[in-house]
């Protein structure tokens, strides 16, 4: 008996070492997402998300585009179509040239209007004898097509194409047999001029032309239906997989930025609906991705050159408002450069662009937030992989990411050394979807925590915030107020305006108008809705303004040149309105006024009892 014990308390011990160790391994396994080190798994998808060939796209960021046909010598925008191809001749055209310099303007592609409104072909096609080969240019044999195509291959810059759907000039356009022509040039633009990037049908489709002498107005009805671009996107899909298609109903990748200005709006979505729209905002939550495109031009004379266009170019600090406007609230910028009749820049363009392209480096010149250090309230799965030092890496691929049910992480961004600066980008790991909805942006001065950006809201591609002044500090913090799902933040970044484009903040306190920029530059200002120009009233502390209407200001820089412009709208100030009701208006009306003053005196009241209790649950802790 005394034996058979024995083994049986070794059993029993046994069994209970088992049944512990059993326990601690599977306390393991379920608690494994919490111990360092560990793989956790990355956060599904959420929502619509970008192709392989929309990422790639949509960090390209900025490329141009390039209007040079019949239209150039017709100084016309739109084509009739009756424009004799005889008239294209360019004396000095050199695709080299213009591309190497779309190139040093810092563009990463080209996209060339193969094909305008007016029908006429720039390469030698074989569905109309309206093309290039009835020119005198090259006596017949020029391909304008080719030498962009082959410009861009040497210059190592992407190619694209631009092809109207809507032809003023075919005697076909509206009925089926324009069909097979337009099939026949997408093909040829996408068979034999190697990669395309993107390829551009505009919106522009129906209205009165030429149409082979018929000279009479044509309607399409449903674009969608007429060109059916399901089979043109099925067709393009098999030459050319990875060309981004712009437009073609709501069968493409990309969209139109709204407006033709460059800009898009804020918040702004990079998903759109089933049906496509969106326009320059996009659709929260939309069931497909289609980024949006900003599409402008250098100068304001129109997208084919036009005589005395040197006049009206844009300036490079114009074009960077764009370009926070655009780029900077996660859409592309394509920006067009005409040719002239001689086949080359303008000057003032070219000018433009270059200095267009200064701005934009000594912006990012320097990233003060690269290499900090980031503590955040939550790791996903204490992974490594997640850390939210993965914002600072300098890694576009790498992202901070917390718990699925966590919906408002915050982290704290702590910089090498103190640094000032007054833009701020993130990014969104949108492989994953675009999930943020509002964030808000807090700086460590003097000793607490200052709001410096509280209308942060949807992220995406990207966002760049700019403050109304530079900021100086050590210390930031992130706080993602909203989400549709867990955030993944891939990148926050710190950078410094140039001075070319500082933009002023324009704001009321009491009487007094307040316009802040770099506090280096002369500020001018209108108070009457107009354009500040040389000349403008210089803005000084103490400014009265106690009127409604729109306050508009820029930067004047040391060298004479004029900044972007900012503008408010303002309603009476309060102090005119008190005086207007203390003192004028017993003048003319005392019965009103007594009436008046009996509402106020019950607000006032209101107001002090309000005071009060707020101040008792002050103190009492409540």
């Amino acid at each position: 008996m005394k034996e058979g014990r024995s083994d049986f308390r070794i059993f029993q011990h046994t069994f209970f070492r088992m049944n512990k160790l059993t326990t601690l391994f599977l306390g393991t396994v379920l608690s494994s997402s919490m111990l360092p080190g560990w793989t956790a798994a990355p956060p599904k998808p959420y929502g619509a998300i970008p192709t392989p060939a929309q990422i790639n796209w949509q960090r390209m960021e900025f490329y141009g585009f390039i209007h040079f046909g019949l239209n150039t010598f017709t100084g016309r925008e739109w084509g009739y179509g009756d424009e004799d191809p005889k008239i294209f001749n360019p004396t000095d055209f050199n695709a080299s040239d213009i591309v190497s310099t779309f190139k040093k303007g810092g563009m990463k592609g080209m996209i060339y209007t193969a094909k305008h409104h007016d029908g006429f072909c720039a390469w030698p096609t074989k569905s109309t004898d309206h093309n290039i080969t009835k020119s005198p240019w090259k006596n017949g044999k020029g391909d304008v097509v080719r030498e962009f195509a082959l410009a861009c291959k040497k210059h190592g810059i992407k190619f694209g194409t631009y092809l109207s759907p809507w032809d003023r000039n075919n005697a076909d356009y509206g009925k089926d047999g324009y069909l097979d022509v337009y099939y026949k040039q997408i093909r040829e633009l996408l068979t034999n001029y190697g990669p395309v990037f993107e390829i551009w049908f505009d919106g522009a489709n129906g209205g009165d032309g030429y149409y082979g002498g018929a000279r009479e107005k044509r309607n399409i009805g449903d674009a969608e239906k007429y060109y059916n671009f399901e089979k043109i996107v099925e067709m393009i899909r098999k030459i050319q997989p990875s060309c981004i298609i712009w437009g073609a109903g709501h069968y493409g990748d990309a969209r139109w930025g709204g407006s033709e200005k460059g800009h898009v709006n804020y918040p702004h979505w990079s998903t759109v609906g089933l049906n496509g729209g969106g326009g320059g905002t996009g659709k929260r939550g939309g069931e497909r991705w289609v980024p949006a495109e900003g599409d402008t031009t250098i100068n304001h004379a129109g997208w084919f050159w036009h005589q005395g266009q040197a006049s009206r170019v844009k300036s490079p600090e114009e074009l960077m408002q764009v370009w926070f406007d655009s780029v900077g609230r996660g859409a592309n910028l394509i920006l067009n450069v005409a040719a002239d009749k001689t086949g080359r820049l303008d000057p003032a363009d070219v000018k433009s662009l270059l200095e267009f392209k200064e701005l934009r480096d000594k912006l990012y010149a320097r990233d003060y937030a690269l290499g900090a250090t980031v503590t955040a309230s939550q790791t996903r799965g204490n992974d490594k992989k997640f850390s939210p030092s993965n914002m600072t890496d300098g890694n576009i691929e790498t992202y901070w990411a917390v718990e699925d049910d966590n919906l408002t992480p915050t982290a704290v961004i702590t910089l090498p050394k103190p640094a000032t600066f007054d833009v701020i980008r993130l990014r969104e790991q949108t492989r994953l979807g675009q999930r943020v909805d509002s964030f808000n942006i807090d700086a460590f001065v003097n000793g607490k925590w200052v709001c410096i950006d509280n209308e942060g809201k949807t992220i995406g591609n990207q966002v760049m915030r700019r403050l109304n002044r530079p900021i100086t500090t050590q210390k930031l913090r992130l706080r993602i107020t909203g989400s549709q799902a867990t955030p993944c933040i891939s990148e926050f970044s710190l950078f410094r305006q140039p001075a070319g484009a500082v933009r002023p903040s324009i704001f009321r306190r009491g009487d007094n108008l307040v316009i802040i920029a770099d506090g280096k530059n002369k500020i001018l200002y209108t108070t009457d809705g107009s354009e500040p120009k040389a000349g403008s009233p210089v803005y000084s502390q103490g400014a009265k303004f106690t009127e409604s209407g729109i306050v508009k200001a820029r930067c004047q820089f040391s060298n004479g040149k004029l900044g972007p412009v900012s503008q408010a709208k303002f309603g009476i100030s309060k102090s005119t309105v008190h005086k207007d009701i203390s003192e004028r208006l017993p003048l003319f009306n005392r019965a009103l006024y007594l009436q008046v003053k009996e509402v106020l005196d019950v607000n006032k009241a209101q107001r002090h009892i309000r005071g009060g209790i707020a101040t008792r649950k002050k103190y009492k802790g409540t």
